[in-house]
C-alpha cells in the first residue's frame, strides 16, 4: 500500500471511532461520522502521477460519497480492519473505470460515468430509472473545454483527447431523473435513507453539480453532504427539494442506491 495513503487511512480510523447516531442503514452510519469534517477541493491532486488518494480527513461532495460507500459496501465489526483491508479496493472500484488505474482519465469524473461503473459492476443500481419516466440526453464537454480548470489537462493534450473520447462515448447517454419541480419536500417513497443524491445542473457541458446522500428528518427529505458554501459536512438545513429551488443551476436529481 503506498505510504501516503496508508498514513491517511490510520490517522482517519480515529477520526471514525467516534460513536454516530444510531442507525441500521449503513450508508448513514458511515456518513454521519463525517459530519462536520472540513471541505476541501482537489484533495486528489496530490501529484501528477495518478494513484489512489484516500484523505478523510478533507473531503469534496464526491470523495465524501465516495469514502461512505466505499466503507458500507463491505461493513465488519473491526473499523480499522475494514478501512486497512477492505476500503482501499472498494474504493478503487468506485472511483477508477472497471476498477484500473491507468492515468487521469481513468478516473471516473463525470458522474454518468461513475454510476454506470457501478451498475456494471453490480454495486450500484439506478432507482430513478425504474421510478421515474423523466429523462435527460447526455451531452458532455465541460472538461475538455475548460482544461485550464484541471492540472492534469491544462498540460497534457493527451489527457484531453482521452477525455474528450469519454465524453463523446457517454453523450447521447440517456439517463432518468426527477425535475426539481416535481420533487415534494417529504420525497418519494422509493426515495430511501442512505441513497446517492446527484444533483443534476444546466450548466453546459455538464451532468451534475453536486452529490450528497437521502436523509429524512421525520417526513422532509434532506440532504447530507459536503457544503462548499459551509465548509463542512452538514445535514442541509432545508429540504432537497428546497435546495433545488433555491440555485438556479440545479434542474433536479438522479437517484442510485448501494445494492446490498
Amino acid at each position: 500500500m503506498n505510504k501516503i495513503l496508508f498514513s491517511l487511512l490510520c490517522t482517519s480510523a480515529v477520526l471514525l471511532s467516534v460513536s454516530a447516531q444510531e442507525t441500521d442503514n449503513n450508508m448513514l452510519k458511515y456518513g454521519f461520522q463525517f459530519l462536520g469534517t472540513p471541505y476541501v477541493a482537489h484533495t486528489l491532486e496530490v501529484n501528477n502521477k495518478e494513484q489512489l488518494i484516500a484523505n478523510l480527513r478533507e473531503v469534496d461532495c464526491t470523495t465524501f460519497v465516495e469514502y461512505v460507500l466505499a466503507m458500507s459496501l463491505s461493513p465488519v465489526q473491526d473499523r480499522e480492519a475494514n478501512l486497512l483491508a477492505e476500503f482501499t479496493p472498494n474504493l478503487q472500484k468506485i472511483r477508477y473505470r472497471d476498477g484500473i488505474i491507468n492515468g487521469y482519465p481513468s478516473r471516473l469524473h463525470y458522474i454518468a460515468d461513475w454510476a454506470n461503473n457501478g451498475v456494471k459492476h453490480g454495486f450500484l443500481e439506478d432507482v430513478a430509472a425504474i421510478n421515474s419516466p423523466d429523462t435527460i440526453v447526455l451531452s458532455l464537454n465541460f472538461m475538455s473545454s475548460h482544461p485550464q480548470s484541471y492540472k492534469q489537462l491544462a498540460s497534457s493534450p493527451e489527457n484531453i483527447r482521452k477525455i474528450k473520447e469519454i465524453e463523446k462515448s457517454l453523450s447521447g447517454q440517456v439517463f432518468h431523473y426527477i425535475p426539481k419541480d416535481k420533487l415534494p419536500d417529504n420525497g418519494f417513497p422509493w426515495i430511501k435513507d442512505g441513497d446517492i443524491i446527484a444533483i443534476t445542473t444546466n450548466i453546459p457541458g455538464l451532468d451534475v453539480a453536486h452529490l450528497g446522500i437521502a436523509c429524512y428528518e421525520g417526513k422532509q427529505l434532506k440532504l447530507l453532504h459536503a457544503s462548499s458554501t459551509q465548509k463542512k459536512v452538514v445535514i442541509s438545513q432545508g429540504t432537497l427539494a428546497q435546495m433545488l429551488k433555491n440555485n438556479k443551476k440545479f434542474t433536479g436529481v438522479r437517484v442510485v442506491r448501494m445494492k446490498s
